[in-house]
């Protein structure tokens, strides 16, 4: 974690002022999201937790408020407008481009899933893949915007975008007057510097703390003097940002207490637990607030916490995998390995321990060759389902009293 340093204060860069201009402007077109109170969570954590459903838009994340009040501020006669993005922001600016009748050209690395490129184009964007990295599709942006005279739409680094972000803070201090905390999310700095220019000038003290996934801890680094590095395969893909924004890095360093890592395992986690509990689809990004929460319940215990969840587009078949892992981290599913004799009957019996301890066998896989085991003997591997951890034990158990070499074969 990391507490910040404050620099001596400049004119602000973004005021209150400009961000509940931003919510009047865009309030009619987009979704007044939810601020809920989640029960099971708050006693999870130790905290009173309320949850920001901005999941809900119509493009199911934040971004549409900061695209939204960028296009509407554009002059007329606009020939067009142009993003970098593989993900949220995309849909955000195509959205809002095509009901205002905008020709919107949005440029995103060749790896970007295929089903983002799709909901992007359906917005009537043209989406132009190129690179493969943000890094190389925001560069060949840029070219573009100067040679088609099309006007740049920033993910973040612009104070329109910072503004929009903001309104987020507005509703849900509207809904929730007692809140005493904001859990948020940081990538490029956009939506907790809009957050926090509002967070920070209410009448009384509100804790702001960001949070980033710990392999792209950029904002941290930047801010703390830092020089972690900012790479790998993280779950929180919309907020792994290598390098942040110039403008929102400024506001981070004067609004933000604190800005807190969080690991992939707890980014699972909170996915999970929002799918389990509150019966809402959340991206790994979207998921980090309350990722915070389970990584550091001392810091928030007792508090009355705001937490956004900011986006919920996540490829359906990773969202499997999150949930499948983490029914085997708990115990509710595993695979077990044991050493049989190759002979008629072993599995049988195997099988019949199951049987006797009510647990289901979902897969058996055999292994007779590639095994250090004697040429009659063989591995098998079970995935099974039980209740909870306790009822794998009492399963282990069991099989060790029928003279069964067995052991789950852990996650890593």
């Amino acid at each position: 974690m990391a507490t910040l340093s404050k620099p001596v204060a400049d004119t602000p860069v973004v005021t209150l002022a400009d961000v509940q201009a931003a919510h009047a402007r865009i309030r009619p077109f987009i979704v007044r999201t939810p601020t809920l109170v989640s029960r099971t969570l708050s006693q999870l954590t130790g905290a009173t937790v309320y949850l920001k459903f901005e999941n809900l838009q119509f493009t199911a994340a934040y971004k549409e408020r900061g695209a939204l009040n960028t296009l509407l501020q554009l002059p007329d006669g606009t020939p067009g407008v142009i993003a970098a993005s593989a993900g949220n922001h995309a849909q955000g600016v195509a959205y809002h481009a095509s009901r205002l009748g905008l020709p919107a050209t949005i440029v995103m690395p060749k790896p970007t899933p295929t089903v983002k490129v799709m909901q992007t184009e359906s917005h009537g964007a043209q989406v132009v893949l190129h690179g493969e990295t943000f890094d190389a599709a925001y560069a060949h942006a840029r070219e573009l915007e100067a040679e088609r005279g099309l006007t740049f739409v920033h993910p973040f680094d612009d104070a329109r975008v910072i503004a929009g972000q903001g309104t987020v803070a507005i509703e849900m201090l509207e809904d929730v007057p007692d809140l005493d905390c904001f859990v948020v999310p940081i990538g490029g700095g956009g939506l907790i510097s809009g957050m926090g220019t509002v967070v920070k000038a209410a009448d009384r003290p509100i804790d702001l703390v960001g949070v980033q996934a710990e392999l792209f801890p950029s904002m941290w680094n930047r801010l703390t003097g830092s020089s972690r590095p900012c790479e790998g395969d993280t779950l929180a893909e919309g907020i792994a940002v290598k390098q942040p924004g110039i403008l929102t890095a400024e506001l981070v360093a004067r609004l933000v207490d604190e800005i807190l890592l969080v690991s992939e395992r707890h980014l699972e986690a909170a996915v999970s637990l929002l799918v389990q509990i509150e019966k809402t689809v959340v991206e790994g990004a979207g998921a980090a607030g309350l990722a915070a929460l389970l990584a550091f319940p001392e810091r928030f215990r007792g508090r009355t916490v705001g937490v956004v969840l900011c986006g919920g587009n996540i490829d359906t078949r990773l969202l499997a995998n999150v949930l499948l892992r983490d029914l085997a981290r708990s115990g509710r599913l595993a695979r077990l390995r044991i050493k049989l004799q190759d002979r008629p009957g072993a599995l049988f019996n195997v099988a019949r321990v199951f049987d006797q301890e009510q647990v289901n066998i979902i897969e058996v896989y055999h292994q007779r060759v590639f095994s250090t085991l004697p040429a009659k003997g063989l591995i098998t591997d079970i995935e099974c389902e039980t209740r909870d951890a306790a009822h794998l034990a009492r399963l282990l158990a069991a099989l060790a009293r029928e003279g069964y070499d067995a052991a789950p074969v852990e996650l890593a």
